[in-house]
């Protein structure tokens, strides 16, 4: 193992622990670690970080669902929807540049960690939207979540997250439950990819069983040890550094 694979592996094994903490695949941060690793963006940090994205959610979701924190039945119109959306948004990131692809990826983590950390100090939610009018609102969003998850190479957590805490989820709930929808969202987008020839085996296997680890350790600091309000900066502050990052290398 080249110490350069070594190197990334390390690296992908640590974001995994945060971003299962916060219910999120982690594919908005692999992604960029990938490209400073000085893989290519499209071909090889996108797809890989999509199913580094589903593996981390899956081991995460599968500690979650054990301690009965996911909101199954409510996640289904997330799941149909996305799953749609995400091959269709992966055919696409062929027909956008590179530069187009990393300009998008950061506008939309600046969104999702502003409103987050907005969202920080403001008390937990007691009621719940309606349940018709949620299911309908999570099936159209989860589409185009989908959709800008295909094109960006991420599984949508960053989205759903702050969507489901608007719609009165408590923060742990939404976390738990965005692990469990995102699996289903970053395997259909990363089998986009794959179709479209972009893979990288020696990379995926090795960061594979890294996040598999992480993650694990990960849901359960989250479950025993970690509350609401910091679940929520620490998703802001890594949302709102990575895009600094990447509109910095970007246009400076």
């Amino acid at each position: 193992m080249s110490i350069l694979l070594i190197s990334v592996t390390v690296s992908i094994f640590f974001l995994s622990v945060v971003f299962a903490m916060l219910g999120l695949g982690g594919a908005m941060l692999y992604i960029p670690v990938f490209h400073w690793f000085a893989y290519d963006f499209r071909s090889v940090a996108i797809p890989t970080g999509l199913l580094l994205n589903g593996i981390t959610a899956l081991s995460a979701a599968i500690f979650y669902l054990k301690a009965k924190m996911v909101d199954v039945k409510g996640s289904i119109p997330l799941i149909i929807t996305s799953f749609i959306g995400a091959p269709i948004g992966a055919y696409f990131t062929k027909m956008v540049s590179t530069d187009s692809l990393i300009l998008l990826f950061a506008i939309a983590m600046i969104f999702a960690g502003g409103k987050m950390l907005l969202s920080a100090g403001q008390p937990e939610k007691n009621h719940m939207m309606p349940v018709r009018k949620r299911m309908v609102l999570m099936g159209i969003a989860g589409f185009f979540v989908g959709f800008i998850a295909g094109l960006l190479g991420v599984g949508g957590g960053f989205l759903f997250v702050p969507m489901m805490i608007a719609m009165g989820y408590k923060t742990k709930a939404a976390a738990a439950t965005s692990s469990f929808v995102v699996i289903f969202s970053s395997f259909s987008g990363f089998a986009g990819h794959v179709a479209e020839g972009h893979f990288n085996w020696p990379l995926m296997i090795a960061t594979s069983i890294a996040v598999i680890i992480g993650s694990q350790i990960g849901a359960k600091v989250m479950k025993d040890k970690m509350k609401a309000k910091w679940i929520k900066q620490m998703f802001a502050v890594v949302l709102l550094g990575v895009a600094v990052k990447l509109l910095w290398k970007l246009y400076l």
